[in-house]
């Protein structure tokens, strides 16, 4: 069995030093092993789960490479695309010693499942998000011959859960210090939320971002000194081939674009998770009666309106940091990312990438389409619905809601009218 790394996650890093847990997010109310939760014992119905039971029966097969194992086959089984590949090189993983920044992590990742490769490790390493039960976490060996088939490291769960994942078994990207070895020293979770220039620390970055700064792309080179310093050479990479052999990578970038998805990807799945999670707790203690959620003002609990409002801020991006210049990706995943839909009548996605002024163009998150989102309670759904409309509609007068014009908040509703068929009847009235 494969050992965690304690206290680091499996995609990225979880927080350490010099990171006030009081800044963070509230965090789950009650414990994963709850009778609502029971998250290691429930069924599972996430797409890597799927995918075991069909190569245990025999109903499919994955095929093997000689560079990169079931790398290729593991990404065109469950449709993530090659193009949103990102290079993480500090040294926090299941297999940290087999990274370093000439041997980076390579992450694939779609709206559901990640997928972290390392050349030459032993496993592919997978964390998938139950539509239920939250983020998963499998490893398959790569070995040409043997059982096929995932397995489920126990031990995941005590890195996985933590203040920086809202204290649900889920993910987080970091900014870290680390070492010309990839050992890290400190670390920051990062989102949506985090300035530019202190993102991507132990992360190679390619792409345009023009004059702004980031320390992506850096080392602390001084041991006595373990800090990174922003140098001009270090920004604006085309590809990563000459920093490291890229010999078995599957593209020689790590896109800043994809990149910058996979900040706002990971903190939304804990979230959505924590809500789901906060809302089943309240139905079995009996603090929650059908149909309390007739009008925002009746969410009276102070757990879950905190979980609700929380959601709804980070979906519409009320907090995003803003861009010191704009940013261009090199591989080719705006497009692809935008592809996926689903548009309105107009051809209009919130999955659009702008990067000129924010992340998204249209300031709402895709994850509203996820299995996750469609799976969360009745009651948290509807809470859910009606906070977002309070804010789309200008009923919250507070002042951080100004940042949405009143063009995103029509452009918004617009696109979720043709696109969400659950969206409540309310929506069609008129934006003031």
């Amino acid at each position: 069995m494969l050992r965690s790394v304690t206290r680091l996650a499996l995609l990225t890093t979880t927080i350490t030093a010099g990171v006030s847990v009081t800044a963070l997010t509230q965090g789950f109310s009650a414990s994963h092993r709850h009778p609502a939760i029971e998250y290691a014992t429930r069924a599972r119905t996430d797409r890597v789960a799927q995918l075991h039971a069909k190569l245990r029966a025999g109903d499919t097969t994955l095929a093997f490479d000689g560079d990169q194992g079931f790398l290729r086959a593991l990404l065109d089984a469950l449709d993530i695309p090659v193009e949103s590949q990102t290079l993480v090189f500090s040294g926090t993983s299941l297999q940290s010693d087999f990274i370093g920044p000439d041997n980076p992590r390579a992450i694939y990742f779609t709206d559901d499942v990640a997928v972290a490769w390392i050349r030459g490790a032993p496993a592919i390493e997978l964390a998938a998000h139950d539509p239920t039960q939250g983020v998963m976490f499998y490893v398959l060996r790569q070995r040409a011959r043997g059982p096929r088939g995932f397995e489920r490291p126990r031990a995941c769960v005590e890195c996985h859960v933590s203040d920086v994942t809202l204290g649900v078994p889920g993910l987080a990207v970091g900014s870290v210090v680390i070492d010309a070895d990839g050992i890290p020293y400190s670390s920051r979770p990062v989102d949506q939320r985090t300035p530019i220039e202190s993102r991507w620390g132990g992360w190679y970055v390619t792409g345009r971002t023009g004059t702004g700064p980031h320390v992506g792309n850096t080392i602390a080179a001084d041991p006595d000194e373990p800090v990174l310093r922003i140098d001009e050479t270090n920004l604006n990479l085309h590809s990563v081939e000459d920093r490291f052999d890229t010999t078995g990578y599957l593209a020689p970038y790590s896109d800043v674009a994809a990149l910058m998805v996979l900040e706002h990807q990971t903190h939304m799945t804990n979230l959505l998770t924590r809500t789901a999670w906060e809302f089943r707790v309240a139905t079995h203690e009996r603090r929650l009666t059908r149909g309390i959620f007739a009008a925002p003002r009746a969410l009276a609990d102070p757990v879950l309106t905190t979980a609700v409002r929380t959601l709804v801020d980070y979906m519409l991006f009320v907090d995003e940091a803003p861009l010191t210049d704009a940013i261009v990706g090199t591989a080719g995943f705006e497009a692809v990312f935008a592809q996926r839909g689903p548009f309105d009548r107009l051809g209009r996605s919130l999955r659009e990438i702008d990067l000129n002024r924010r992340l998204f163009h249209y300031p709402c998150s895709y994850m509203i389409y996820t299995a996750a989102f469609t799976a969360l309670p009745a009651d948290a759904r509807s809470a859910i619905y009606r906070r977002l409309w309070q804010v789309l509609s200008a009923a919250d007068p507070d002042p951080k809601y100004a940042r949405l014009s009143h063009d995103d908040r029509r452009h918004v509703v617009d696109i979720l009218r043709d696109t969400k068929p659950d969206l409540p009847d309310y929506f069609g009235k008129v934006l003031r």
